[in-house]
Order: C-alpha cells, then structure tokens, then sequence
C-alpha cells in the first residue's frame, strides 16, 4: 500500500477553524472553514479563484445528520454573498481549487457533475441541489486528468471530516488492501426475521443495502443508563426509517442503501432491535468479528 503525505495546516491554529489541505504532489488544494469564518474566507485568494465547493449543515432528518449542496463557479467571494442570503442551511464550507489555477470552467463543470454523481452514490448526506449538473465534454486525456484529480480528492476529504462522496468501492479510487481484504460479515436470528450483512472499510462498519433488520427497534432498558443508551438507538433508527434508508415491509425493515456505523455493536443494535456485543455477533468463515480484528497477531 502506498502511504499518503497529507499536510493540513490550522490557518488561525485552532481546530475547527480556517484549514488548508494539500497531498504531496497534487495540483489541488481544499480551504476548509466555518461560516462564522466567511469574511476572513472571502478575503483569501482561493475564493477569487476557478473551483467547486460544498456547503455543508447539520440536520437531524437529513441521510447521516448532513444536509450538502455542491456548486462550481468562477469566483467563490461573489457566489457566496448569494448562498449567504438564500441558503441557510450551511454552517461550513469547503473550496476545492487547483494551485495553478490549469483547469478551465470545463475541468470544473466536468467535476461538478461527478461530485454531485458520487454523493449520490455515496449516500451519506441529503443533497440540496435543484438540478442536476451537466458534465462538460472533456477530451480523452482531460478526463483522466480530472479522474486522477477526483481521487486524491476522496481521500483528502475524510481527513477534513467530510464524507459526502466517500463510496464503499469506486472504479476510479485505488482501494487500499485494507479494504479489500475485509470480508463480509453477517448477522442472523430466525426469530426476528433478522438477516444483515457488512464489511469494514477504512476504519468504518458498513452495514450493506439488502440487509434486513428489525422492522420496529423495541428495546427497554431497566437502569436509567440503559434507557438513555436504549432511547439514542431507537431515535436513530426511526430516523434511518424517516429518510428511507430503511424500509419497514412488516415487522421487518430493509435497508435501501449501504449505512455507515461507528461500530459493529452499534450496527447490530440497530439490526437487532437490542442491545448488542457486536464483535462478537458479526460471523464470517473466520469466525467472529473479533476474530478478524485479530487477525495476524499470533504470527
């Protein structure tokens, strides 16, 4: 596997502030702020600059909690003092540019498209986009430019905490063996018509579309510890049935689309409809989850 050297640097030195990202050897560069960060934002010259960008804000009926809207344009400072009085809904903002400023508004329009097309795919936030971008007609050689440009650029938006075009397997990202080594996992019980699967990727605990879980989540819990735990699980999965990602056919529900969980347990919580040791409940041929998490270690 081939390391990444990501450098990120804290404009303002605080977390959570203006950050600037850059790999090693890549033409792009991501800012990364808050809006309460806008003027200071506005004033630095990647926002006079050719680029996409995403508005991102925090919604508890949105998929995964994100409500996104993703643009392109010419010059971000005069684009944003019209999202500032139409869209609301952001809180934070992430510019994507290319240091020498080489692409055209055909490069952009061209990536526009496809990071519309992937947070489609993804799955992971609710995209407020009206439309549908048309992707512009590129040459052959321009478009492996962009498609090499669009994969690092999946891999420096996790580090920024963005996951809205991180897809489980994608032709065009170079997987690491990490991933592909993870095998899928599965969670059973007759009683409760309870059939899911999942795979680890990247640090992350997908439980993968077609799964079946639980159609109604009726744990109670006996100490106010457990209920407060017990509650959290069942708001969540009402919610995973609200923005459809699970759909209730009787007492059982199925997912409709691949959801990321901080941790098996939580995953098998939520399939369950109870709490949930869930290393030990996912199986593959190996044995238990827990079993491939130590997987080389007596070597």
């Amino acid at each position: 596997m081939n390391g990444k050297h990501i450098e990120l640097f804290l404009v303002e030195g605080a977390p959570g502030a203006l950050t600037t990202a850059e790999i090693s050897g890549w033409t792009g560069h991501v800012l990364s702020g808050p809006r309460s960060d806008l003027a200071n934002i506005m004033k630095r010259a990647e926002a006079n600059r050719n680029g996409a960008y995403l508005l991102l804000g925090d919604d508890d009926e949105a998929v995964g909690g994100v409500l996104c809207y993703i643009g392109r344009t010419e010059n971000f400072a005069k684009r944003f003092r019209d999202h500032d009085a139409k869209k609301d809904f952001w809180d934070r903002v992430v510019l994507i540019s290319a240091k020498d400023d080489g692409f055209n508004e055909g490069h952009w329009g061209y990536l526009e498209a496809r990071l519309v097309d992937l947070a489609r795919q993804a799955s992971r936030v609710t995209l407020t986009n009206d439309q549908t971008p048309q992707g512009r007609k590129l040459s052959e050689a321009q478009v492996s430019d962009m498609e090499a440009f669009l994969e690092q650029l999946q891999i420096i938006l996790p580090v920024l905490g963005v996951n809205a075009i991180r897809v489980r397997s994608a032709a065009s990202v170079a997987v690491p063996p990490a991933v592909v080594d993870s095998p899928v996992f599965s969670l059973t019980s007759t009683k409760l018509g309870v059939a899911a699967t999942a795979q680890s990727n990247g640090g992350e605990f997908i439980m993968l579309a077609g799964s079946l879980v639980v159609g109604l989540w009726a744990g109670t819990g006996k100490s106010e510890g457990t209920q407060r735990s017990y509650a959290a699980l069942r708001a969540r999965h009402e919610r995973l049935i609200a923005d459809g990602s699970i759909v209730v056919e009787g007492a059982v529900g199925r997912l409709s689309r691949d959801v990321v969980f901080g941790s098996p347990s939580t995953a098998g919580a939520i399939a369950l409809g109870r709490s949930c040791n869930g290393r030990r409940a996912w199986m593959w041929p190996g044995g238990t989850y827990a079993d491939w998490e130590n997987r080389g270690l007596d070597e």
